[in-house]
């Protein structure tokens, strides 16, 4: 099999930083197994698997290098920038998914493209002693659950970006998929830092984690009150999200990022 490969960094415009995804565009059906051979080779954080559809959307899976996953921002963002900038998809016209997750939409405006996600509600939780261990004597200000990751609040942007977590610790959390550790700040443009842990999926950090701003956003939105807001991700490579809610409760909330191809080219599997 001979299929189009594109290494895309997503959540940026500066080649080398944001978060790396392969996109990968199928015209037939290859299992599962197939699937998650080639993750494992391209050992990114994530790969997207794209096949046209008759209706016109295109079936959309993510696969870490270990796991198939049932959301994932960044590796989206990275496959309707592929189809955008490589005339698959006309440039006004939006790119429509069909997920694990139900039906995605992402829609370009100039360099950013905007995703429509369902929310992730954050409920407060008793942390678990897999996740204190993980911290590392670190003590969090409030702890919550979104039905997929823990949500850790740490007092300052300086806690966030110098933490460094036991990934063994968390990596026993059997019943997350990661852990988003964030602030508040105060500058000027940016409203929150996160950083996200995976081990448990093959990922130890996420560079930049659209799917964790589902989470995010309505988090700090209930804190805040604003209903646009600006998140950066203060991994080594760095990225910004931002993130738009019609109401701090809202069912969806929009995601935007900017995106860069790396490499083109074609699989040979």
């Amino acid at each position: 099999m001979s299929v189009p490969l594109y290494h895309v960094d997503a959540f940026t415009t500066t080649p080398f930083a944001g978060n790396p995804a392969a996109v990968c565009l199928l015209s037939d059906r290859p299992d599962a197994d197939w699937m998650q051979r080639v993750a494992g080779e391209m050992n990114l954080p994530e790969t997207a698997f794209l096949r046209p559809q008759d209706d016109g959307t295109y079936r959309l899976r993510w696969f870490t290098p270990t796991h198939e996953v049932d959301l994932c921002g960044h590796a989206t963002l990275a496959s309707a920038h592929v189809l955008w900038t490589e005339g698959i998809v006309a440039t006004g016209a939006p790119a429509r998914f069909d997920t694990a997750s139900g039906h995605l939409t992402a829609r370009r405006n100039d360099e950013w493209i905007r995703m429509n996600f369902p929310a992730d509600p954050v409920g407060t939780t008793d942390p678990p002693s897999a996740l204190l261990n993980g911290l590392r004597g670190v003590t969090p200000e409030e702890v919550g659950w979104s039905g997929r990751d823990y949500l850790v609040r740490l007092q300052s942007l300086e806690a966030v970006r110098t933490l460094q977590p036991d990934l063994s610790a968390l990596e026993a959390l059997d019943d997350a998929r990661g852990v988003i550790v964030t602030a508040a700040t105060d500058a000027d443009d940016i409203d929150f830092v996160s950083r996200f842990f995976a081990p448990a999926v093959g990922v130890p950090e996420d560079p930049v984690t659209g799917s964790a701003h589902c989470a995010l956003g309505p988090y700090w939105a209930a804190r805040t009150g604003h209903t646009s807001l600006t998140g950066r991700q203060v991994s080594a490579r760095g990225g910004t999200v931002r993130v738009h809610l019609d109401a701090p409760d809202a069912e969806r909330v929009t995601l935007a990022g900017r995106a860069t191809t790396v490499v083109r080219g074609r699989l040979n599997a």
